[in-house]
């Protein structure tokens, strides 16, 4: 998507992947991959699981957004700064507004406190949602986000689950937010048995576009929301922060869905 974009705009893009599984690393290795990049002329880096949050000691700056989630997607390297930027929560948002319109969010409940989930939690109490329960396999995750977001949300509107087939009893809807579904982490983030058809699911995953619990959700009669406009949208900011240009979201979109599931 970048680089066809910058073609679009007459620039010359190089765009990398640079995937710590592939040699065997770990998010430890960021330090160094930071250092090589910003030596090497990198505009900047979009940053995944697992170092949305690794990363943030290793920066110069964060934007307001990054400070308040207290998460990293996008880094920007300018004079002699390393700039940490959150575009994750606006790319979920957008992509919620246009393929949700309408959905109920007076109870929604969301799996996962990582660094995917500090945005998606965050672009749901400002999209209204009434009450956002966050539930994760590590309580303390959980706790600290919801911490993290009371005192900018109130208390009234954050709490956490600590019992999902609870928590779902009365909800109108579930974000998942974990990397369970990805290529190399398949399966369910939870008992297809706690899914009914009055239920809306909004997947962050996008490689695949269709997870299995998408698939599962949409047999039951869910209406569902893949991860393709997360992937779009975040990409879109993050274009305007490394090029100071406006990128054309539609055509990005048309780009990353030609790519289908070997994107």
């Amino acid at each position: 998507m970048q680089e066809r974009e910058a073609a679009e705009h007459g620039l010359a893009c190089t765009y990398k992947l640079l995937d710590l599984d592939k040699p065997g690393l770990t998010a430890d290795a960021l330090p160094e991959l930071l250092t090589h990049a910003e030596a090497s002329g990198y505009a900047g880096l979009n940053i995944t699981y697992p170092c949305k949050q690794k990363i943030l000691p290793l920066l110069t700056e964060l934007s307001e957004d990054a400070r308040a989630l207290g998460a990293v997607n996008t880094v920007v390297f300018r004079e002699g700064k390393r700039i940490g930027h959150n575009t994750d929560w606006w790319a979920f948002a957008e992509s919620f507004r246009r393929g949700m319109a309408g959905a109920p969010m007076g109870r929604v409940v969301q799996l996962g406190a990582g660094g995917a989930g500090a945005a998606t939690a965050y672009a749901a109490l400002r999209l209204g949602a009434g009450e956002v329960r966050i539930f994760d396999r590590i309580p303390e995750r959980a706790a600290g986000l919801a911490a993290k977001l009371q005192a900018r949300f109130g208390d009234l509107r954050v709490r956490t689950a600590d019992d999902l087939a609870a928590a779902m009893t009365d909800a109108d809807g579930i974000i998942h937010a974990t990397p369970t579904g990805m290529a190399k982490h398949p399966g369910l983030a939870l008992d297809a048995s706690l899914l009914r058809p009055e239920l809306w699911l909004a997947e962050v995953v996008y490689f695949p576009l269709e997870t299995e619990l998408l698939r599962v959700a949409k047999g039951l009669g869910c209406r569902t929301l893949n991860g393709a406009g997360m992937a779009v949208y975040q990409a879109v900011l993050a274009f305007r922060l490394f090029t100071g240009l406006e990128a054309d979201a539609e055509r990005m979109q048309r780009h990353f869905l030609s790519m289908g599931e070997t994107a």
